[in-house]
């Protein structure tokens, strides 16, 4: 069995037959994890320095001699890095006295730190697809996002106490600004919003657990849903990008309308994070600093919206990103303004952010060239191997390289 790193599931129990060096047969990957192993023979980065192909050596020297010599360093990335080369890059950003941060920063970064602080509970994939009577995707589509979350997970599966699965044991209830394909499988248990009415929802929600009339165009189907969540044995809100884009860093209604539910019955909080291990990037820094992201080592440890990307590129002169890619992601503004600083890029493949970079380094393709560690989005800690030979070197060497050359 083999794992797949195409995002945060982990999903271990892949089934493949490498012919010719291609991928050849292969059993439960989902269409995104496919896609995951197809690309290791597409599009592979190579060692650059402005844009003309050296050695691996050089390429390590080089970027050494970027970061060596900025004043205001920032470290971008690693949610597709395994856990060895997320402590390593803390290592970096502590030795160098620089900003770290990652993708969470401008996505689910605040209910990930909330979660760690133990201000909302959660629980394991294992806890839910065994006990789970109730699961909300909360501006969360998870059957575009992560294709096998239902039917690993959190609806369709047989389950220790859930032995008659989505028949009869489970209900699907979606939150969300349109009919995405996960609304369709919830049928009547979508819910639609107006964008940036998560905050509206949660407060007709509150009166309507309190015992209230909500004061919303169809009580009935609010009242309903009270009803529901009040009845469960065991409810899970997975939360998404919607979610987290509306609430606008302020989470306390959320967290007091899931206290609420858990005067009631049992409730628990998973994001549905989008790169492999963004968790584990979460969790390492968080360890270090008590922040998942925006973290600056310069005099002590300090940490504000300040030092997010979004803010920093304003200040920053040189940035190394390693196994993600903003500049497919920034607002263009902000795209444009990443281009013109001199850039270190560490990938396994080519990206808009690696095109836009002075000085590239190429690493292998975690979980399936090189073996390493991860946190899945639950927060469970999962292991893998490598299952081909590869030339490239695993991230957590080229990190260690780097550092050692500056």
């Amino acid at each position: 069995m083999a794992f797949c790193t195409g995002c945060s599931l982990l999903c271990d129990d892949i089934e493949v037959d490498f012919e010719g060096g291609k991928i050849g047969r292969t059993m439960n990957l989902c269409r995104k994890g496919r896609g995951h192993y197809d690309s290791l023979c597409v599009d592979r980065l190579a060692p650059t320095v402005d844009g003309s192909e050296v050695g691996i050596d050089d390429a390590v020297s080089k970027a050494a001699e970027v970061l060596a010599g900025a004043e205001n360093l920032l470290l971008f990335g690693w949610g597709n890095s395994t856990l060895a080369a997320q402590k390593v890059g803390v290592e970096m950003a502590k030795k160098l006295g620089c900003v770290i941060d990652d993708p969470s920063s401008y996505s689910q970064g605040l209910i990930t730190e909330t979660i760690l602080k133990g201000e909302l509970p959660t629980c394991t994939f294992d806890d839910v697809r065994n006990f789970a009577d109730v699961s909300i995707y909360w501006g969360d589509d998870p059957s575009s996002s992560h294709p096998r979350h239902l039917s690993r997970f959190s609806y369709f599966p047989r389950g220790e106490k859930r032995q008659r699965g989505y028949e009869e044991d489970r209900e699907a209830i979606v939150i969300d600004v349109r009919k995405s394909p996960t609304a369709e499988i919830a049928a009547d248990g979508f819910f639609k919003i107006p964008p940036g009415g998560d905050g509206d929802f949660m407060g007709a929600l509150m009166a309507t657990l309190g015992g209230k009339i909500p004061k919303v165009e169809d009580k009935k189907k609010m009242l309903n849903l009270g009803t529901k969540l009040r009845k469960s044995k065991f409810g899970v809100i997975f939360t998404g990008l919607g979610l987290a884009h509306s609430v606008k860093g302020e989470l306390d209604e959320f967290v007091s309308l899931v206290g609420k539910l858990n005067e009631l019955t049992r409730f628990s909080v998973i994001p549905s994070l989008g790169d492999y291990n963004t968790r584990g990037f979460n969790q390492t820094l968080f360890d270090e600093t008590g922040h998942v992201d925006r973290v600056s080592f310069k005099d002590g440890v300090n940490h504000g919206p300040e030092f997010g990307i979004a803010k920093y590129l304003d200040a920053c002169d040189a940035v190394m990103v390693v196994g993600s890619d903003p500049a497919a992601v920034l607002p263009a503004s902000l795209a444009r303004k990443l281009a013109k600083i001199p850039m270190v890029a560490v990938n396994s493949h080519r990206t808009f952010t690696t095109d836009a970079a002075k000085v590239t380094v190429p690493i292998a393709v975690a979980g399936l060239e090189a073996g390493g560690s991860a946190l899945r989005t639950d927060g469970v800690k999962v292991e893998f191997d490598a299952v081909v030979k590869s030339d490239y070197l695993p991230d957590v060497e080229v990190i260690e390289r780097i550092m050692e050359a500056v």
